[in-house]
């Protein structure tokens, strides 16, 4: 099973970025453009794991420290790892420190159960699109320079997800497996 560790958006947030995502797409069909509804804040990509293994990730993950609620602020596009050679094109989000924690925690938790902690920094965003070649037209370069300031809404996260990514030849497909902290047990 491929897994990872996310946070949903909310449909307001959702459908600001459809929009947007609707005006600049056409200008560069040379990328493949992420589905909106498959759009998520990756907090720890997981990789494969065996089902054996599944239900001690989910009692790990539902041992986590979270202090839910937090305001999130999805704000500015940008490229990774920059404008001259742009391979992912993101819409950033601002969060307050108590997402960070949970990111360490989340890899703290997991690395005592074997899974590798990620090297770089938590840098949280939504994935738009890619690029395998690096390269931007133009006309897309200026859009994104246009709205690089550009706001999205925002969102009160309160909760985080694991997910199932199944990779299709019309894209990946995502199942929520479990919501932490996960309110119906309450």
């Amino acid at each position: 099973m491929r897994l990872f560790v996310a946070l949903h958006i909310s449909q307001e947030i959702r459908d600001a970025i459809t929009d947007l995502v609707g005006e600049i797409r056409p200008l560069d069909e040379s990328w493949k453009w992420t589905r909106t509804e498959n759009l998520h804040v990756t907090l720890k990509f997981l990789g494969e794991i065996s089902p054996e293994k599944l239900q001690v990730v989910k009692e790990t993950l539902g041992g986590v420290p979270a202090e839910f609620p937090f305001l999130l602020r999805f704000v500015s596009l940008g490229f990774f790892p920059n404008g001259r050679r742009p391979r992912v094109l993101w819409v950033g989000v601002d969060a307050p420190p108590g997402l960070t924690k949970i990111v360490h925690a989340i890899e703290e938790s997991l690395a005592n159960i074997g899974i590798p902690r990620e090297e770089r920094e938590c840098s949280p965003h939504l994935t738009l699109a890619r690029s395998k070649e690096g390269r931007i037209l133009p006309s897309l370069s200026e859009a994104i320079a246009k709205r690089e300031k550009s706001g999205f809404g925002e969102m009160t996260a309160t909760s985080f997800q694991l997910i199932e990514s199944k990779l299709k030849s019309t894209g990946a497909e995502y199942t929520t497996l479990e919501s932490f902290p996960d309110r119906s047990k309450s």
